[in-house]
């Protein structure tokens, strides 16, 4: 498959991303859920990118890129981010509202268009929402961090990621000035304190959002 159509590209993208920051690989029917389509549209394209050598799977198994599937998921990550960046720091974007624009501008940008843009945001490292840009190569560095659901009470650390599946969330967390960067000290389950001194109470799924500095 020397040739992806975006469709492919987001299924690769798709199951990179859900083992990007923790361990477990993607199952058909959790790809299902993420993508919002049918079990059977899964599985016809899982047939087709097993068969372009892009993922490796045994019936009612996990999926797993190969190399050259690992590097067609990184190439699109990056064109995602660095769009994502891109349309915050230039076009006046807000960081909840940038996703959603760069699924659509991901697969149609020129690769010289995109060499532009990265240089002109001087060769960033992250996304608005911490997360890691690839290198060409695929190579990237992401930080030791602990998901904020998971942080034990007093862990003190720096937001490094925010996941950007939830525009309701991002929203929320900007009202409080929570971002990349932002030190917090756990209180309890759900419970942090803010640099101002401020507590603030989040949701389940906020917590599971945000991942701390371990």
């Amino acid at each position: 498959m020397k040739h992806t159509t975006p469709a492919a590209e987001d299924y690769l993208k798709t199951i990179y991303a859900h083992t990007e920051w923790q361990p477990q690989p993607i199952t058909p029917s959790a790809l299902a859920a993420r993508l919002g389509v049918a079990p059977s549209s899964v599985t016809e394209m899982v047939k087709k990118l097993a068969a372009g050598g892009l993922i490796e799977h045994v019936p009612y198994g996990p999926l797993t890129l190969t190399r050259a599937g690992f590097l067609r998921a990184t190439a699109v990550v990056r064109r995602h981010r660095l769009i994502e960046t891109w349309l915050v720091r230039e076009m006046g974007y807000d960081w909840h509202e940038v996703h959603d624009e760069a699924e659509i501008l991901e697969h149609s940008i020129s690769d010289r268009l995109l060499a532009a843009i990265e240089d002109r945001l001087g060769h960033p490292r992250a996304d608005p929402h911490g997360d890691p840009i690839p290198a060409e190569d695929g190579t990237l560095t992401r930080p030791e961090a602990v998901l904020l659901a998971d942080a034990d009470p007093g862990h003190v650390g720096e937001v490094v990621r925010i996941s950007d599946r939830d525009p309701g969330i991002l929203r929320d967390l900007a009202a409080d000035l929570v971002g990349p960067g932002t030190r917090l000290t756990v209180l309890e389950p759900g419970a942090v304190r803010l640099p101002d001194g401020g507590i603030r109470r989040l949701s389940t799924a906020a917590t599971r959002s945000i991942w701390l500095t371990a």
